[in-house]
């Protein structure tokens, strides 16, 4: 496991106390720690939180108001990444360290409060990822308490360029987003395609989400809905995606990073799982919900099937928000 080590934040403080966060490379993976960086943040709020992440979901944490230094993973060098990254590091004496990805590197570093993953391995078994990593944080703050909800953070400038965007899709906007990082978790592109058609009693207007190289089959969701729809596959950054979703009324995807954006963003998401663990990995938060496909088969699932979840998790998010009212 290798490092280097990444520019400071302009606006950094040099002399501000900080404590580390050692974080998860993944997109999904690095939502799913917000909530230990939340919690650190809470127990030292004076303190710059300095991150070590992995450049394709660093940016999702460059506008959070803590954030003190980056330091970049890069898988590729070796020996001499692992050596820099301790070298750079060592230059600060921290507050406390937490490392979610290693349970060595804490000990190389200046620090008399450290915690990582061995330390209550025993008690993570049967626990989601955002309560996996909070235990590590609260083994080290001698705490207890439930997580705070995931969080990504961005600028005004993507609020403006989110709301334009917005402004091109009538009425309430479904997300959809057929992707994943492998095709074993993709629910095929036929029944994305059938669940836009069922949907347009419900929604307005379709946005397509993804990755470059799921900008055909997001094209081909949108030529067949008979609503409009916006495809920004392959065009956004991830903080653009985060913006946008934060406008949807709703989030249908599959098992990737984008459902927990879009949980990050506080909207009803509701993700299909196949193969996967779901009880550790599906999206965290109160209007995040799931739905697994018969036998982990998800060409055995239909959008009939997806629909109908879908209507009853808006209606019991609905219920929800009139209780907390």
């Amino acid at each position: 496991m290798t490092f280097f080590r990444a520019s400071a934040l302009a606006n950094n403080a040099h002399h501000a106390p900080r404590v580390l966060l050692v974080t998860l490379s993944n997109i999904g993976d690095l939502v799913l720690t917000t909530p230990a960086l939340i919690a650190l943040h809470a127990a030292w709020p004076t303190a710059l939180v300095d991150v070590v992440a992995d450049q394709r979901s660093s940016s999702l944490l460059a506008h959070c108001p803590y954030l003190g230094d980056v330091f970049l993973r890069d898988k590729t060098a070796g020996l001499r990444g692992l050596i820099a990254l301790v070298r750079a590091l060592r230059r600060r004496r921290y507050l406390a360290v937490v490392d979610l990805r290693t349970d060595f590197l804490p000990f190389l570093l200046r620090t008399e409060r450290r915690s990582m993953r061995f330390l209550v391995r025993q008690h993570l078994q049967d626990l989601h990822s955002v309560e996996q990593h909070l235990a590590v944080v609260n083994h080290l703050l001698q705490a207890s308490g439930t997580p705070p909800a995931p969080r990504v953070w961005w600028p005004e400038t993507t609020a403006t360029w989110a709301m334009t965007q917005k402004a091109l899709l009538p009425g309430r906007v479904l997300a959809l987003a057929p992707g994943a990082n492998w095709a074993g978790k993709c629910w095929p592109l036929t029944a994305f395609i059938d669940l836009a058609g069922q949907v347009a009693p419900r929604f307005e207007s379709l946005l397509l989400l993804g990755s470059a190289a799921e900008r055909d089959a997001a094209e081909a969701i949108a030529a067949a809905s008979p609503l409009p729809s916006l495809n920004l596959a392959g065009t956004t950054s991830l903080l653009e995606v985060a913006a946008i979703l934060a406008h949807c009324e709703a989030f249908v995807g599959n098992d990737s990073g984008l459902g927990h954006l879009a949980a990050a963003a506080g909207i009803p998401t509701l993700t299909v799982f196949g193969p996967g663990q779901p009880a550790r990995y599906r999206p965290w938060g109160p209007l995040a919900a799931i739905l697994c496909a018969p036998g982990g088969e998800l060409a055995a699932l239909p959008a009939s099937l997806v629909a109908s979840a879908l209507f009853r998790h808006l209606a019991a998010c609905k219920t929800t928000d009139q209780v907390g009212a």
